[in-house]
């Protein structure tokens, strides 16, 4: 089977994206007009399709995604050295709903095996998590982990880990606020069938102060140790971890339905190829998970900036339009407050690999949410509590927005990217390649291949597999790379001062 060169996305765009590395001078034909390159086209990179005029639009997906900076003739490349982004601080918003019809049916009783817990949340691994309330005593955590995993393990079991960070002292108002949350959501995750949690004794967050930010105080799953007060830390700790362990083995895989499942959305290093492979087989995969009453959530909000009205004419109600509002206006004023434009992005490696403007990396990233209707808005730190299409605040940064998604209760994180990540937050994070050299190059990162997709492979096959591939993860069956190589991290978002 011959594989396509280029691909023009929406019948109303004005560029091509080429799919491999295209000559100057050679020829190609679209619909049934010849077009001579005038410049080599990198792949994943744009080349017009028409004569284009200085400040004409740029149209890619359907909608604008700039403008032209000077003239730009039939076949040349368009990029950062002639085309500009058109985003202003400010925008103004109506509330037209549009409206979405899945085209995935339920399929009754469908179920995977997993942990169901004592609140009645289900997790897809059963481990023991050591939550450390202040940076000071990461390493304490980290040999409290080590020591458990070389001395308790059974086969139902998936391990002690901890998650370093540097924040719970010297925070003020909203930061050690954040900071509570993060670390109170990752207490109460159900893929944690225990938890230890570990201060120093000295910290803002000291632990009797913490407790208040934990909603379901269960004395059997969670324990407590200020080290400061013991003369022994590594003794005491070892011993909670054992009555952890023993509480934790005692819950088996069992039948649960699918809607228990809630799936975190995210891209990073993203390139030409994002939004045309990875991130429309996350959409397709949210809307299949939807249609059997599971939820995804989406973050990233600095890359919703050029497509927000498709999201917010998405809203189930006007309530929830306003809420999306706010959402996008925050995290503008966010920017403006320290004179920051807010179109500042894409990254250095997007544009090399052939994304031009914010508007175009938004309209490839929001593709990741599928066609479903947003449900609800969720604050920072704040967890899931219904079922569908979630809207979350965070920031583009990997390692945050990550951490956000899993501390909003979302048992795996679906993370597409072009460019690879060895990364992996708290939770199973599954990386997505949107090409598949990079998936061939970077085996020990790559989870799953998107590039398939136009090398001939259909959407309805590979999100078959994907779906396939996913369910294995929840169950067990398949471990994601990042927990074979045991890259867990956390990244707290910050916005104050350090005392």
């Amino acid at each position: 089977m011959e594989i396509q060169r280029y691909v023009q996305i929406h019948p109303n765009d004005n560029v091509l994206v080429a799919l491999e590395t295209i000559s100057k001078g050679e020829v190609i034909l679209h619909s049934s007009e010849t077009i001579c390159l005038k410049d080599t086209i990198p792949k994943g990179h744009k080349f017009s399709i028409s004569n284009i005029e200085e400040e004409d639009t740029i149209v890619k997906y359907g909608y604008p995604i700039g403008k032209a900076t000077q003239a730009i003739s039939k076949g040349m490349h368009v990029h950062t050295h002639n085309m500009k982004t058109s985003l202003q601080d400010e925008e103004k918003y109506a509330y037209s709903l549009v409206v979405h019809h899945s085209p995935f049916e339920k399929k009754e009783n469908l179920t995977f095996q997993g942990y169901k817990r004592e609140n009645g949340e289900v997790g897809i691994r059963n481990e023991v998590w050591i939550v450390n309330t202040v940076g000071c005593i990461n390493k304490v955590a980290e040999n409290l982990a080590k020591l458990a995993n070389s001395q308790f393990a059974a086969p139902n079991f998936d391990g002690f880990h901890h998650f370093s960070h540097p924040y719970g002292c010297s925070q003020l108002g909203d930061d050690l606020t954040y900071t509570q949350k993060i670390l109170a959501d990752l207490v109460q995750h159900p893929n944690a069938g225990g938890v230890l949690v570990i201060g120093l004794g000295c910290e803002n967050n000291y632990i009797d102060f913490f407790k208040k930010s934990i909603h379901a105080l269960d004395l059997k799953r969670i324990k407590f140790l200020n080290v400061q007060e013991v003369e022994d830390e590594m003794e005491l700790g070892l011993e909670l971890l054992e009555e952890l362990f023993a509480y934790v083995t005692a819950f088996k895989r069992t039948s649960v339905p699918i809607s228990c499942l809630k799936v975190g959305l995210k891209c990073g290093g993203s390139d030409g190829f994002s939004g045309i492979t990875a991130n429309p087989l996350l959409g397709t995969f949210s809307d299949q998970l939807i249609a059997h009453g599971g939820t995804t959530v989406l973050t990233e909000v600095p890359e919703m900036f050029g497509a927000e009205t498709i999201l917010m004419n998405r809203s189930k109600n006007e309530e929830v339009f306003e809420k999306t509002v706010r959402l996008i206006n925050d995290f503008k004023h966010y920017f403006m407050k320290y004179n920051q434009p807010v179109f500042e992005n894409p990254s250095p490696g997007n544009k090399q690999g052939g994304i031009t403007t914010l508007e175009e990396k938004s309209l490839g990233c929001i593709q990741k949410g599928g066609f479903a209707p947003v449900q609800d808005v969720l604050q920072y730190g704040e967890r899931v509590t219904s079922q569908g299409l979630h809207l979350l605040q965070g920031p583009g940064n990997d390692l945050v927005s990550v951490t956000a998604l899993a501390a909003s209760g979302c048992q795996i994180v679906l993370f597409t990217t072009g460019r690879g990540t060895p990364f992996g937050g708290p939770t199973p994070t599954i990386k997505v390649s949107t090409n598949s050299a990079l998936f061939h190059k970077k085996k020990n990162w790559m989870d799953f291949n998107a590039g398939s997709l136009v090398e001939g492979a259909t959407m309805t096959e590979v999100a078959s597999q994907f779906f396939s591939y996913i369910l294995n993860v929840a169950e067990g069956k398949s471990r994601t790379n990042n927990e074979r190589n045991g890259f867990r991290e956390i990244a707290i978002f910050k916005d104050g001062v350090t005392m």
